[in-house]
């Protein structure tokens, strides 16, 4: 009876270490954050959408001799290691293993200085994404020319819900998207381009998951698919440093809201018309402290008026957003929150962002509104 006993604990013991020896390694290959030796860094941002890191750091840094420390995902490996020194006059790529060695993501690493960025832009340059299912969309960048090279250099990415959208629009080009470039620019720039925003229904498999249209949209930040269906106000991510404190809004747009506004019910799951409701439009920019735990805005309080991180905002009014059937100037000065003291050390140090953010559907978050609202814009610049 002992020996059977002793038998019986020695088998549990071996099942039980053969359990623990069975527990799964980590599949995440992530960097989830980035930092410098020294006071020369100013901000560091990850984009989980594109692979990519921004590491922002004060103009006298020499970019050409860099060791970046980063902050991985639990069991990760990176290559080039960490602390390795790089010249980051361009982009360097870094691969991410994970623990268990089965999955690899390469990121771009990008620094840069804190030079003064220009909000200003025509919307004329785009670059096409392949999506898995062999559609493509567009996606908007700003390029300008740098003065001591002469390169041309992209300093800004547009971000939009077209990822989310590539879900449902198979292999269609890229004005089947809520956001593409139209060939349909002001009067007297015949040649010009602009960006259309269109609200769209999103077909059987939209209504299936209880998100029946999307609204067009574009804005500064970066956009979350995985995201979209389980959370989308926060999928939407708002903001990117900026190093002066912005007087106004301007540029152009033109607007036509689609024949039925529809809200969606929550209980039947179902888009339902309502009656005499015309769709609007919306477009405006949020200049906002960016502290630890907030660094970006999101569809959940990026325009809350009990939120204590807004400084100002510059926004439609509600006839502009009901629509303007010509292409019609917009002049919008940002309205400074009572009380607001903006802290000179720490703007110039990267503390505080901008957004700008602009819809077809105003409630399109909600996924309500008019299928075939359409909102065009060109030529915007925010002034400091």
């Amino acid at each position: 009876m002992r020996i059977l006993s002793m038998a019986l604990a020695l088998a549990f013991g071996l099942a039980f270490v053969s359990c623990i020896e069975k527990e799964p390694l980590n599949a995440e290959c992530d960097i989830e954050g980035a930092s410098l030796s020294g006071e020369i860094l100013l901000n560091s941002d990850v984009d989980d959408v594109h692979d990519s890191v921004t590491i922002v750091v004060k103009n006298y840094v020499n970019v050409t001799s860099l060791a970046p420390e980063f902050k991985l995902t639990p069991g990760a490996t990176i290559c080039p290691a960490s602390g390795t020194v790089r010249n980051f006059t361009d982009a360097q790529e870094y691969t991410v293993t994970s623990q268990d060695g089965l999955w690899r993501k390469t990121y771009k690493v990008a620094v840069v200085k804190n030079n003064p960025i220009v909000l200003k832009s025509g919307f004329e340059d785009v670059r096409l994404i392949t999506t898995s299912q062999g559609g493509k969309y567009d996606e908007f960048i700003d390029i300008q020319i740098d003065p001591d090279t002469e390169d041309h250099v992209s300093t800004l990415v547009w971000a939009s819900g077209n990822s989310g959208f590539a879900l449902t629009n198979g292999n269609k080009p890229p004005e089947t998207y809520p956001t593409y470039q139209a060939a349909y620019s002001l009067p007297g720039e015949p040649d010009g381009k602009c960006v259309a925003m269109v609200t769209r229904s999103t077909g059987a498999w939209g209504a299936l998951v209880g998100k029946p249209l999307a609204a067009g949209n574009l804005f500064i930040g970066k956009f979350d698919p995985s995201n979209a269906v389980n959370n989308p106000l926060q999928a939407t991510q708002f903001g990117m440093t900026f190093l002066d404190v912005p007087r106004y809004f301007s540029g152009y747009y033109k607007y036509t809201p689609g024949e039925v506004y529809q809200r969606f019910n929550e209980s039947t799951n179902k888009l339902e018309a309502v009656p005499g409701k015309k769709d609007e439009c919306n477009i405006y920019a949020v200049f906002f402290e960016s502290t630890e735990d907030m660094k970006r805005l999101d569809g959940t309080n990026v325009l809350s008026d009990d939120n204590p991180n807004i400084k100002a905002v510059a926004r439609f009014s509600s006839e502009q957003r009901r629509g303007a059937s010509e292409w019609t100037y917009f002049h919008l000065p940002f309205v400074f929150r009572d009380g607001v003291q903006i802290d000179p050390e720490k703007l110039a140090n990267g503390g505080y962002s901008i957004a700008v953010v602009m819809t077809s559907s105003i409630d399109g978050d909600y996924f309500s509104g008019a299928i075939g609202s359409t909102l065009f814009v060109d030529e915007i610049e925010v002034k400091i």
